[in-house]
C-alpha cells in the first residue's frame, strides 16, 4: 500500500517495500524569504515569484520518508506563582516602553507643493536585451492575436486575481466570480491583499484565500490599448536608504519616469507594451531626490531613494490627517455625555 512522503518538496506516494536510497529528491533545509526573494536554505536559487519557488526542484537524494513531522509542542504556562517567591520573579531591571518612530513635525517637514524632479534612470543590460527580443516577436503576435478572434478555449482561467475557476462551457458564464480586487502585497514576511489585507505568514494560506468581491469571470483582457493595471509591490530600508520594489517585467525607459520631491513620489510605469503602472505616495519621511535613482530591470523596477536623516522610518506613506468631526456628530456626543451625567 502507498504512502505520502512528507520529505520537503516531495509530497508523492510511494510503497515502502520499494524504496531504494535515490528514490526522492527534495529539500532538506528551511524556506527562506527576504527582500521579496523565495528560496531554501540548502541550495542557492532565488524567486520573486511563487509558483517558482512553489516547482523549485528539490536538491538532494535520499529515501522516501512517511514519518509526519512533529507538531510544535507550545510550552506550559503556570499560572500559580508561589507568594514567598513572587519577589524573585519580578523583573531586576526597569522596563521601558519603546514605541515605533514618528514623522517629522510639520515645521520641519518640507511642503508637499514643492517643484518635483524626475529622478535619474539606470538601464540594466538584461532589460535592453529583453525590449530588442520583444520587437522582434511583435509582427508574429500581431498575426496570432487576429488569428485567435474572440472565441473562448475550455480550460482558459480567470483572469480576475485570486479566482481559481476555469472554463468549462458557456455554463461558466452564469456563475459568480470571487476574486480580490486589489493587488498582493508583500512585506517583512507577511502575505496580503491590498483589499481585504488578511494577513498571513504562509504561502499556501495565502494562496487559498477566497476573493472578497463578487463579480464576473474574466477570459480575456480586453484590448483598449493602454491598460492601467496594479503590480505587486514592496518595499524595504537601510539605514540611509528607502528601496521600492515594482514587480513589472519589461518596462519602457522612454515611456516610464519617476517624479518626486522631499517628500513626494509619483510613479508612472508602461511595461509589456501597453500595461501602464501608475502610484502616487506622501512619503513618510523626507527624500534626498538628488541622490536618488531608479533602476530598471527585466523583471522589476527597483527606486532606492536617500533619506535625508538616518532615521527609521514607521512606514512607507504618511498617513492622512484625521478630520474634525462633523457638527452633528458633536451634538450627538454632547447629548450622550449629558445623558450618562443624569
Amino acid at each position: 500500500m502507498s504512502v505520502l512522503c512528507y520529505n520537503k518538496g516531495c509530497g508523492q506516494r510511494f510503497d515502502p517495500d520499494k524504496n531504494p536510497d535515490d528514490a526522492c529528491t527534495y529539500h532538506p533545509g528551511v524556506p527562506v524569504f527576504h527582500d521579496a526573494l523565495k528560496g531554501w536554505s540548502c541550495c542557492k536559487r532565488r524567486t520573486t515569484d511563487f509558483s517558482d519557488f512553489l516547482n523549485i526542484v528539490g536538491c538532494t537524494k535520499g529515501p522516501h520518508n512517511k514519518e509526519k513531522p512533529p507538531e510544535s509542542v507550545k510550552p506550559e504556562v503556570k499560572t500559580s506563582v508561589d507568594k514567598n517567591n513572587a519577589e524573585d520573579l519580578k523583573p531586576k531591571f526597569n522596563e521601558f516602553i519603546i514605541s515605533a518612530p514618528k514623522p517629522l513635525e510639520s515645521i520641519c517637514r518640507p511642503s508637499a507643493n514643492e517643484p518635483v524632479v524626475r529622478m535619474q534612470q539606470k538601464i540594466s543590460a538584461s532589460l535592453k536585451q529583453a525590449l530588442e527580443k520583444l520587437k522582434l516577436s511583435e509582427n508574429n503576435t500581431t498575426e496570432m492575436k487576429e488569428e485567435d478572434g474572440n472565441e473562448v478555449k475550455i480550460g482558459t482561467s480567470c483572469k480576475n486575481g485570486g479566482c481559481t475557476k476555469n472554463f468549462d462551457g458557456p455554463a461558466s458564464n452564469e456563475e459568480v466570480c470571487m476574486y480580490h480586487a486589489g493587488v498582493p502585497i508583500f512585506h517583512e514576511g507577511m502575505k496580503y491583499w491590498s483589499c481585504c489585507k488578511r494577513k498571513t505568514s504562509d504561502f499556501n494560506t495565502f494562496l487559498s484565500q477566497e476573493g472578497c468581491t463578487k463579480g464576473t469571470h474574466v477570459w480575456k483582457k480586453e484590448d483598449t490599448g493602454k491598460k492601467l493595471v496594479p503590480c505587486r509591490f514592496d518595499w524595504h530600508q537601510t539605514g540611509g536608504q528607502v528601496i521600492i520594489s515594482i514587480y513589472a517585467k519589461n518596462s519602457i525607459p522612454e515611456m516610464s519616469y519617476v517624479e518626486a520631491n522631499s517628500t513626494m513620489l509619483n510613479i508612472h510605469i508602461m511595461f509589456e507594451g501597453e500595461k501602464e503602472f501608475e502610484k502616487n505616495i506622501s512619503l513618510w519621511g523626507v527624500i534626498d531626490v538628488s541622490k536618488s535613482i531608479v533602476n530598471m530591470m527585466a523583471a522589476k523596477v527597483e527606486i532606492t531613494m536617500k533619506k535625508s536623516e538616518p532615521m527609521s522610518w514607521g512606514r512607507l506613506d504618511l498617513p492622512p490627517p484625521r478630520s474634525p468631526p462633523k457638527e452633528k456628530e458633536r451634538e450627538e456626543s454632547e447629548d450622550d455625555e449629558e445623558c450618562n451625567d443624569e
